[in-house]
């Protein structure tokens, strides 16, 4: 049996819990070997956590002190390009948490430079949600037919105090604060990536994005129209300061098609018309199961020599939507 690959893991921040947990799960293929945080603090309490032996302060230590297959990258995302080539001129394959860039342009750059040099991915983990790769079966089975119009809502009072005096979101991902772009560019390019893979190819065709929270500087609201290669209309409605609603985050997704329709609310699937069909899904496991499924496409990926997922021209796609939402909203030059 091949040997375990041996991963670094840059980043020991609140999403590389989620990171490490996915790895355990699949220790007879791969493991971490390293973690790597300019905060010691952190980079001890994963490594406790999860049994690392070898914590370093930075990328460049753990690259020169260890012996790695491959590079997992959790930092924040103003590090991800250099980081992303630091591991590439050392030809270490790399799994590089979503944007891949701050912006479309520096992406683009980046994946060209670093083509003849590594493997990418980005990992864009939202696809991986169960009750969206069934969704994804059912489209691909014909279930609903062709698909005329779909709209995704996403609700949450999270940027709005509670009780307390403090605002969800923002207690659990503080940087959030201090993001221009906020809700478009940390939140809903999960959910545009998701409506590609499941309706194909996408172009916006006219966004309004919104601030309601004085609490954040980027935008906490958004209305953006799209539309798919046949001509179906796609929306996203979307706001983090929605009175009323819960500070959890709940996907709601109707695709209406010629046979049928497919709806998901919350942790409920459905299929509707010529071939009905419903799921219930648990939301937390199906939370950490992106991650699981997500790393788990990587490795076997890398040990199989196929294609990722979300290789890197995957991804650019998926940011040049976010790069339109802003553009076409006209959001960042009235600020």
């Amino acid at each position: 049996m091949n040997q375990p690959l041996r991963i670094g893991l840059v980043g020991a921040g609140m999403v590389s819990r989620h990171h490490l947990i996915a790895w355990a799960n699949i220790a007879d293929q791969a493991r971490i070997v390293a973690v790597a945080d300019p905060s010691a603090d952190n980079a001890a309490r994963r490594a406790d956590e999860f049994k690392i032996v070898q914590t370093y302060a930075s990328a460049e230590a753990m690259l020169e002190a260890c012996e790695l297959d491959a590079v997992d990258i959790a930092a924040p995302r103003e590090m991800h390009a250099p980081l992303v080539r630091l591991a590439a001129k050392r030809r270490l394959p790399v799994l590089c948490q979503k944007p891949l860039a701050p912006n479309l342009q520096e992406a683009t750059e980046l994946a060209a430079e670093v083509a003849d040099q590594t493997r990418l991915m980005v990992h864009e983990n939202w696809r991986f949600r169960g009750y969206y790769r069934d969704a994804a079966a059912w489209l691909r089975e014909g279930r609903i037919g062709n698909v005329k119009q779909a709209q995704l809502t996403l609700l949450t009072s999270g940027v709005l105090p509670g009780p307390d005096g403090l605002c969800p979101a923002l207690e659990r991902q503080p940087f959030m604060r201090c993001e221009r772009r906020m809700l478009v560019a940390e939140v809903l390019i999960h959910h545009l990536d998701t409506l590609r893979m499941l309706l194909g190819p996408l172009r916006v065709t006219a966004a309004r994005l919104s601030r309601s929270s004085d609490q954040l500087v980027g935008e906490d609201g958004a209305v953006i129209q799209l539309e798919a290669d046949n001509g179906a209309a796609v929306s996203v409605f979307a706001s983090f300061a929605a009175h009323g609603h819960p500070a959890a985050q709940v996907d709601r997704l109707e695709i209406l098609g010629g046979k049928g329709a497919i709806s998901l609310d919350g942790p409920r699937l459905a299929c509707s018309g010529v071939a009905p069909k419903e799921q219930v899904y648990d939301l937390a496991i199906e939370y950490q199961g992106s991650y699981n499924r997500t790393i788990a496409h990587f490795v076997k990926s890398l040990r199989d020599n196929t294609p990722f997922e979300t290789a890197p021209q995957d991804n650019l796609e998926t940011l040049r939507l976010v790069e339109d939402c802003y553009r076409l909203s006209g959001w960042e030059a009235l600020r």
